[in-house]
């Protein structure tokens, strides 16, 4: 799909399609000399060249391929929960194996609100719960029917994802499957689930999965998120005690082209027009940490991020960002979150699952 029909015709993509000049008023989201100036460098990490950004000015890729919104003053005034023994090195896959789910991919959508919330929602359900569920939840559910002051794929806040996940809930994304918006960005498709309530706060969907081959319609629900303080050791403790956790970080020009290593924002285009210097707010999921020794014997601190651009992005959707340094801003404002289950929900589970191998 070419991206420059997004525009409506005014002409801004015409990156890469005819010459250089055209980018003289919009910079161009893959900049091969930002590409090479990385490259050159000595920044610790390699960019790459992405097809399926090619073409997209750079207003266009923080227009669509982001999607959350700073929080509102009362929220980032949310409490901090007021560390020791943390290992060098931790990775939510290798502790909790085939409970962390995969980088999904977003597409020219705005909704790395309603992603981020679902992946880090389905992660910590599935380690709750010991596996007995391992729910991939459907950031379409999100996107088509969190709309209370939320803009679906053209950028939301995460606190109220988290207030439709635990009063209304979500089912999963093989219930509800992502459909990427074709033409206009804004269009987000109407909601096809509701729930209602069953007593105890626990709701029961009333309408059958959009995708008709599936048939287990359950709702999930969260508890209300809470915050972390940006004391990294803290993130880390959390991560390690109870799964991966949301962050918001402010992206740059150049995380797009990030390919492998430990992300810093360059100076690479500190020589451009300031067109070229934009950044748009993101959220993610952090899974976990490391460091790298460098040959003079000091090391890097990173964190190891899932983001939502597909697997071919990145470290097989995945990227590192320095540790410890409020790198983007990354540790600013952090969500920890538990899953609603109970042992009533682990055992009809346990049945359900019983009865799918029959």
């Amino acid at each position: 799909m070419p991206l420059f029909l997004l525009e409506g015709g005014r002409g801004e993509s015409t990156c890469g399609t005819s010459g250089r000049w055209e980018c003289e008023q919009n910079a161009c989201l893959i900049e091969p000399d930002i590409i090479q100036a990385v490259n050159r460098g000595n920044y610790g990490w390699r960019a790459t060249n992405y097809s399926e950004l090619y073409g997209m000015t750079l207003n266009e890729g923080i227009r669509y391929r982001l999607g959350t919104q700073r929080p509102s003053r009362t929220v980032m005034n949310m409490n901090e929960i007021q560390t020791d023994n943390l290992p060098p090195y931790f990775n939510s896959a290798e502790k909790w194996p085939g409970k962390i789910h995969e980088p999904l991919d977003q597409g020219n959508c705005a909704a790395s609100w309603a992603f981020s919330t679902a992946a880090v929602a389905s992660d910590r359900i599935s380690i709750q719960s010991m596996g007995h569920m391992t729910p991939r939840l459907s950031p379409q559910n999100l996107i088509s029917c969190d709309t209370r002051n939320q803009g679906g794929c053209a950028g939301g806040r995460i606190d109220g994802a988290w207030w439709y996940l635990r009063r209304r809930g979500v089912v999963t994304e093989d219930c509800y499957p992502y459909q990427p918006p074709q033409q206009t960005p804004a269009e987000v498709g109407r909601c096809m689930m509701q729930s209602r309530s069953v007593g105890r706060g626990k709701r029961q969907a009333t309408q059958r999965c959009p995708n008709t081959q599936n048939y287990h319609n359950d709702i999930y629900q969260s508890t209300p998120p809470y915050r972390l303080s940006s004391n990294e050791k803290e993130i880390m403790k959390e991560i390690m005690d109870n799964g991966p956790v949301q962050a918001i970080m402010e992206v740059h020009e150049d995380f797009f082209v990030y390919k492998t290593g430990i992300y810093k924002h360059t100076d690479a285009s500190f020589t451009k027009p300031p067109q070229y210097r934009k950044h748009g707010t993101h959220s993610v999921r952090i899974t976990g940490w490391g460091e790298e020794r460098n040959v003079d014997g000091t090391s890097r601190k990173y964190w190891i991020a899932a983001n939502s651009w597909g697997k071919n992005w990145g470290e097989n959707g995945y990227f590192r960002i320095a540790r410890g340094e409020n790198e983007c801003e990354i540790e600013t404002f952090v969500i920890g979150v538990w899953g609603r289950i109970s042992m009533e929900d682990m055992h009809n589970h346990h049945h359900h699952h019983h009865r799918r191998h029959i």
